[in-house]
């Protein structure tokens, strides 16, 4: 009987501690979106915002990597962390910038003006709820996954019909050993398809406008992580084994078919395009 008793306190001090944690959860995030929120209405329903944030998101996340490959000319123990060792010594300067200008001008001239005419048609709105840190995670996953299978499925026809390879693809595989910057050095059409696959995971998955910001960051860390020419011992895909990586994206640059998926692994093994 007392041992009963005792079950039943420690189940209710359980519950207690866990609705605890969620209420905290929920208030941080809550406090979060109102930060988020306070004056910025104007900015986060500007029809420039996706772009613009893609594109700087992107340029500050390849800033690691750039002191890297600065690093990788005089530390061994940097350049021991290179995939290929044959591949060369890490890009220059003076291709980082050159590197720069090509994606920056695509993104003015292309990118910029059709997705503000997306958003424009979307018509996005700001809730004034932020959503529970379940809400958060499971949203989040869910564009992840979704943008993955779109992605494959989009990279596969673009290597498997030629004109698609010729006229949209073929610009990004310059780049046999890709490093950081160029993850978004591609055709202006390529950029512009892969960042309107990326809005339209947010819209058809209804994500919360949190939900949807973490998304996209996230996503573009993963790219530049894929695309960095680095193995690095605090890497994602060590830390989560259903993810390909560095490796598993350098792959596709150097055979040029298989592992056409950005992230997971799991299309490309199902539909036996994974080169290990």
């Amino acid at each position: 009987m007392r041992e009963d008793v005792l079950d039943e306190d420690v189940k209710v001090v359980m519950n207690v501690q866990s609705a605890d944690y969620g209420e905290t959860c929920v208030l941080i995030l809550q406090e979060l979106w109102e930060h988020v929120r306070a004056g910025q209405e104007e900015i986060l329903l500007s029809p420039y915002l996706p772009a613009s944030y893609a594109f700087l998101a992107h340029v500050l996340f390849c800033a690691p990597f750039l002191a890297l490959d600065a690093l990788g000319s005089v530390c061994q123990k940097v350049r021991s962390w290179r995939i290929a060792a044959g591949s060369g010594p890490p890009p220059s300067l003076r291709q980082w910038l050159g590197c720069f200008w090509r994606v920056w001008y695509r993104y003015v001239t292309v990118v910029l003006p059709v997705t503000a005419m997306y958003q424009t048609l979307r018509r996005p709105t700001l809730p004034v709820l932020a959503p529970s840190c379940w809400k958060l995670f499971v949203e989040v996953f869910a564009c992840f996954l979704l943008f993955d299978m779109l992605f494959f499925i989009w990279h596969c026809s673009m290597h498997r019909v030629p004109w698609l390879y010729r006229n949209i693809h073929q610009l990004h595989h310059q780049h046999h050993s890709p490093f950081a910057l160029a993850a978004q050095d591609a055709s202006s059409a390529e950029l512009l398809s892969l960042l309107l696959l990326a809005l339209s995971c947010g819209w058809v998955v209804g994500c919360h406008p949190l939900s949807e910001i973490v998304f996209h960051l996230l996503n573009s860390w993963m790219a530049v992580e894929d695309h960095c020419g680095y193995n690095l011992p605090w890497a994602l895909h060590r830390l989560l084994p259903c993810l390909g990586g560095a490796p598993f994206h350098q792959a596709h640059h150097s055979l040029h078919s298989g592992n056409y998926a950005p992230y997971f692994t799991h299309w490309d093994h199902f539909f036996g395009t994974y080169n290990a």
